[in-house]
C-alpha cells in the first residue's frame, strides 16, 4: 500500500508533455493567429525594452522569467542565475504561452507579487487544460475543464502588482479587492466565430486572444475621457479614467496632456515649453531613487513615487491663460510613451521609436 501511494504522488507530481503555441494551432487557428499578434505572444527575444532593462537589472540571473518565460522548463534554473534564456527552447521563445495561462490551477496572493500555481499534470496522459468555456470539447491532445479561477483570479497572477526587495512598488495595475472579470470585459471582447476550427458546439463568438491594449490605437483611445470648460483667464481640463486600472502602470511608460491654444494659427498659450514633464499635474509616471539620488531601473530603488489617476476616477487640471477671444481654438491631445526619454540614459534601444509620442485621444474647443 506504501509502495502504491508512492508512485502516485510521483506520477501526479511530474509534468505532462509542454504543448507549445504552434501546436494549438491545429485545432484553434483562429485564437492562435489572434495570440501571436499580442503582446503576451512577445518573449525576452523579441521585446527589446523587456530584454534590455531585465539585463540591466542582472546579466546573470532573470527573474523576470516568473512571469515573461513561466512556461520555462528550468525556470529555477534562470531565477537564481544557473541558466540564461535560450532561444532554441520553445518553453523560452513561447512568452506567456497558451500552455501557461490554460493550466493555472489558483492563485496565491502574496505581499511582494502574486503567485500562479499550476495544475499537476500526471505523466504519460493527456494534460488537462482550463478555461470559462461551458461544456467544454476535448480533444487529442488534451482534455478541458471549466476552472472559476478563470473569471475570478486567471489575470491578477501577473498582472496585480510587483513590489522590489526593498518593498518598493514598482508595478500596480489590481487593488486587492478587484478581480479578473474587469480585466476580461476590456482585454478579451468577444468576436464572432467559434473557439475551435472545428465548431462542434457551433458557439458564435468567443473571447479574443488578442488583448488589445496600449499598443492598439482605436483601443488606447476608449480608456479616457477628456472635457474643456473655462473661466475668466481659467483653463479647466476634466480627465476622466474609464478603465479598470490606473491611468499609468508601468514604470517604463509615461502619458501626459499637450494643451495648446490657437488664435489665428498662432500659438498664444501651451502647457509646457520643450519637455511635458514641465506640467507636473498632466504628467503621470514613477519616479524612483536610491538613497536619494534618481534611478531610471526601478529593482534597487529605496522610493518610488508616482502622479496618476486611480481606476473610474476624474482629476481636474487647472491652468491660468491669457483672456480668451472669439475664434480662439483650445486643443487637448493625450499622449502615451511606451518608453520614457530617462530609458536613454539606462540602456540602449536600437528601436527608438518606443520612446515616440503615440496619440491617445484629441479633443478641441472653439470659443
Amino acid at each position: 500500500m506504501k509502495i502504491l501511494f508512492f508512485v502516485l504522488i510521483l506520477i501526479i507530481s511530474v509534468q505532462a508533455k509542454y504543448l507549445d503555441n504552434y501546436s494549438c494551432q491545429e485545432c484553434h487557428e483562429k485564437i492562435y493567429e489572434e495570440f501571436q499578434s499580442s503582446y503576451h505572444a512577445k518573449s525576452y527575444f523579441t521585446d527589446e525594452l523587456h530584454r534590455k532593462i531585465a539585463d540591466a537589472v542582472d546579466t546573470k540571473t532573470y527573474v523576470c522569467a516568473t512571469c515573461h518565460m513561466p512556461m520555462a522548463n528550468n525556470l529555477k534554473e534562470l531565477i537564481n542565475g544557473q541558466a540564461r534564456p535560450d532561444k532554441n527552447n520553445k518553453t523560452h521563445t513561447d512568452g506567456v504561452s497558451c500552455f501557461f495561462c490554460h493550466t493555472i490551477a489558483f492563485v496565491k496572493k502574496s505581499h511582494q507579487f502574486n503567485i500562479n500555481i499550476k495544475a499537476r499534470q500526471a505523466k504519460g496522459y493527456k494534460p488537462t487544460l482550463y478555461g470559462r468555456l461551458e461544456k467544454p470539447d476535448d480533444s487529442d491532445k488534451h482534455s478541458s475543464v471549466k476552472n472559476p479561477v478563470y473569471a475570478k483570479n486567471v489575470c491578477i497572477g501577473c498582472h496585480s502588482h510587483k513590489l522590489n526587495d526593498n518593498n518598493v512598488t514598482i508595478f500596480q495595475a489590481i487593488e486587492k479587492d478587484q478581480d479578473s472579470i474587469e480585466c476580461i470585459k476590456c482585454h478579451m471582447p468577444k468576436v464572432d466565430g467559434g473557439v475551435e476550427k472545428m465548431d462542434k458546439r457551433t458557439r458564435g463568438e468567443h473571447v479574443s486572444h488578442k488583448f488589445p491594449g496600449i499598443h492598439d490605437k482605436i483601443f488606447r483611445a476608449t480608456g479616457v475621457d477628456i472635457n474643456i470648460t473655462t473661466q475668466e483667464k481659467k483653463l479647466l481640463i476634466t480627465l476622466k479614467n474609464k478603465m479598470a486600472h490606473p491611468i499609468i502602470i508601468q514604470p517604463a511608460r509615461v502619458k501626459f496632456l499637450k494643451i495648446k491654444i490657437l488664435r489665428k494659427d498662432k500659438i498664444i498659450w501651451q502647457n509646457y515649453q520643450k519637455e511635458p514633464s514641465e506640467d507636473k499635474q498632466a504628467y503621470f509616471a514613477y519616479r524612483f531613487t536610491k538613497n536619494g539620488k534618481k534611478i531610471t531601473i526601478p529593482a534597487t530603488a529605496t522610493k518610488g513615487y508616482v502622479n496618476n489617476l486611480n481606476a473610474k476616477t476624474t482629476k481636474v487640471l487647472s491652468y491660468n491663460i491669457p483672456k480668451l477671444q472669439k475664434g480662439d481654438i483650445i486643443i487637448v491631445q493625450f499622449y502615451v510613451r511606451l518608453a520614457k526619454h530617462d530609458c536613454a540614459s539606462a540602456i540602449e534601444l536600437d528601436d527608438k521609436s518606443i520612446m515616440d509620442s503615440l496619440l491617445i485621444k484629441e479633443v478641441k474647443k472653439s470659443i
